[in-house]
């Protein structure tokens, strides 16, 4: 299973922001047993979003879009994703119910913050889905996520994000099969045995360098384990390991 990641937003281009959302999403994906072949970052453009997500629909099996997906002006993700599939924005009564009901229980218990702040809220914004999508729902969440023909959208703050991915991660099983041997080697002294996994095993071998304190790594890749196995095993026998 080949997933693209679209994450979506300007601080993210500019560098105000870290992004972390595409390192955990390619954990999570990897330990799955998918395959993340493509991570782009795109700026809060409606037609930029819509083109990529166009494009990447038609190339992997899966497209996970995160970020701008709010109800500010700057939110336009879901809107980007209808254009993409040339639908429109829906509000399902049954979503805007359930972000109403939350909208009353915030203002129940945060009473001073409410008085406080003149907070609009545009509770169709936050409900919106691309007609014929699925909206997804959490806690942590006020906006709706959605997902449309393999196209998964989530929010871009992190726990939200995380929170979400939990309710589609069973979508993304797959048969990649990874090990990781841990060695002090240099890479200069592991090429020779690697193009020889590679080439004999029929596995995709990866090597990185150490970082700080952590020793290096060989990552054996493929899609059945058995072979991962055997590959790491040969390594095993021919690298020093830690």
């Amino acid at each position: 299973m080949e997933v693209a990641l679209l994450t979506v937003g300007d601080e993210l281009l500019a560098g105000d922001t870290e992004n972390t959302n595409a390192s955990w999403l390619g954990r999570q994906l990897t330990a799955a047993g998918a395959s993340v072949t493509r991570v782009l970052t795109i700026p809060d453009d409606e037609a930029v979003i819509a083109d990529a997500v166009a494009r990447y629909h038609d190339a992997f099996d899966a497209v996970i879009v995160t970020g701008g997906i709010g109800g500010t002006p700057d939110d336009i993700t879901k809107a980007a994703v209808a254009r993409a599939f040339g639908r429109d924005l829906v509000v399902p009564d049954d979503v805007r119910a359930h972000l109403e009901a939350k909208a009353e229980r915030f203002a129940d218990d945060n009473p001073k913050m409410v008085d406080r702040y003149d907070m609009d809220l545009d509770l169709d914004a936050w409900a919106s889905v691309p007609e014929g999508g699925q909206a997804l729902l959490t806690d942590e969440s006020f906006a709706a996520g959605c997902v449309i023909d393999r196209v998964y959208v989530l929010p871009g703050i992190p726990e939200e994000l995380k929170a979400m991915y939990e309710t589609i991660a069973d979508e993304f099983d797959g048969d990649r099969t990874t090990e990781t041997i841990h060695t002090p080697a240099p890479e200069g002294a592991l090429v020779t045995h690697i193009t020889a996994a590679r080439e004999q095993f029929e596995v995709a071998v990866g090597s990185y360098p150490r970082k700080d304190d952590a020793p290096g790594r060989v990552k054996i890749t493929g899609d059945d384990p058995a072979t991962v196995a055997d590959a790491a095993a040969w390594l095993r026998d021919r690298i020093e390991t830690e």
